[in-house]
């Protein structure tokens, strides 16, 4: 060979990575109970975990019948389409198929939708305190992300809406938020859309509509006909019980969902998901014992704060956020999380998400919130 025109080039590959993705913090999941066991030199079967906001309950009776059945045909790939899920979704929310998009867990879908409008040049909006992934998938695309300062921890949106610029093409929106268990009205959120310019993606992210108080449940799915820059994405890894299978989906313009199949990653969601999710999916007595679960736990978590003295951000979700005081003007919110762990007991910190004095802790059986809230109160006086 002659010549050397590489010889300039740094050596290590890694250096050549666009810096948009060298600056990435990458996203923290909570703390599995198999570590905390290796790290504390305790039982597995004496943690208790709730920083995942994951359903105590496990997976639907159903959905378990459902993976027996797969079982035998995991030596071939699943259905790319997913149409007995898709078949079954349309169903339950009266949609055209052609506008269902199948991800690896709610998650997926975003990034797609992320890859499909973002990139350099352009810009996403998201308010703060919202859910890591939205400034996650921005960076990823080298698109600029634009916060919105919260509103009493919620969504601000009319501030969210002066905040699109000529570059915006994606505006993400939790409805409840997580981790802040802030719930928009549906009224706030119509004026929203109608005041948001129509080439902009509107992104409502669901993930924890299950466990809305039926005086607080609305039809985003009907706003579609209305607004086809709208999507909407759920999740079966909430109330449905399939955190570990990964299956979410979107609902959409059929337009949308065909820009959204163009990044998507074949065969994205597996045999044991798609049967799981369409059996769960149908099985809405384990839904509704799971809403009632959760408001009886959300009443246990919340009265004892109050006796402990301690504020909370009000949740529409499965978990809720609690203000650790802090001593002498330094926050706490750290210590008390290490003690917690001391106690075989994982919560979530969220100090990465400009909430440094809060604990995110998940609704669980009533024993192990009992659990959780013995180890907070020690953990505090200590």
């Amino acid at each position: 060979m002659t010549g050397q025109p590489h010889a300039n080039l740094p050596a290590d590959p890694c250096e050549l990575a666009p810096q948009y993705i060298r600056a990435i913090a990458p996203y923290q999941p909570g703390k599995p109970i198999s570590e905390l066991a290796r790290e504390m030199g305790l039982e597995e079967a004496s943690i208790v975990k709730l920083a995942s906001n994951e359903n105590p309950l496990g997976l639907s009776p159903k959905a378990r019948a459902a993976i027996e059945v797969a079982l035998p045909e995991l030596g071939r790939y699943p259905d790319g389409n997913g149409f007995e899920l898709k078949t079954a979704l349309a169903s339950r929310y009266h949609v055209p198929m052609a506008g269902i998009v199948l991800g690896n867990g709610s998650n997926d879908v975003l990034e797609m939708v992320a890859s499909a409008f973002l990139g350099p040049g352009r810009a996403a909006v998201y308010a703060e305190h919202a859910f890591a992934v939205y400034p996650l998938a921005t960076q990823a695309r080298g698109a600029r992300g634009i916060v919105v300062p919260a509103k009493r921890y919620g969504h601000d949106l009319e501030a969210m809406a002066r905040a699109i610029d000529a570059d915006t093409r994606v505006v993400f929106i939790a409805n409840p938020n997580n981790p802040t268990g802030t719930l928009l009205a549906p009224g706030e959120i119509e004026a929203f859309l109608r005041a948001v310019p129509p080439q902009v993606a509107v992104v409502i992210d669901e993930a924890y509509n299950e466990y809305l108080p039926a005086a607080k449940r609305y039809d985003s799915v009907a706003w579609l006909a209305r607004h086809r820059n709208l999507i909407l994405t759920r999740t079966f890894s909430k109330a449905y019980g399939l955190a570990g299978l990964r299956v979410g989906f979107a609902l959409c313009d059929g337009r949308i969902a065909d820009l959204l199949n163009r990044v998507r990653q074949p065969f994205n969601v597996n045999n044991l998901a798609l049967a799981a999710a369409a059996a769960a999916l149908g099985d809405d007595a384990f839904v509704r014992r799971s809403h009632e679960l959760n408001l009886a736990g959300m009443t246990q978590l919340t009265a004892e704060f109050e006796r402990l003295g301690l504020a909370w951000i009000p949740s529409y979700g499965n978990f809720v956020s609690v203000e650790i005081p802090r001593a002498g003007g330094a926050s706490r919110a750290g210590a008390v999380f290490e003690r917690l762990l001391r106690r075989g007991v994982i919560v979530r910190p969220v100090g990465g998400y400009g909430m440094p004095d809060h604990l995110r802790v998940t609704v669980g059986l009533d024993a192990e919130n009992e659990r959780f809230l013995a180890a907070l109160a020690a953990s505090l006086r200590a």
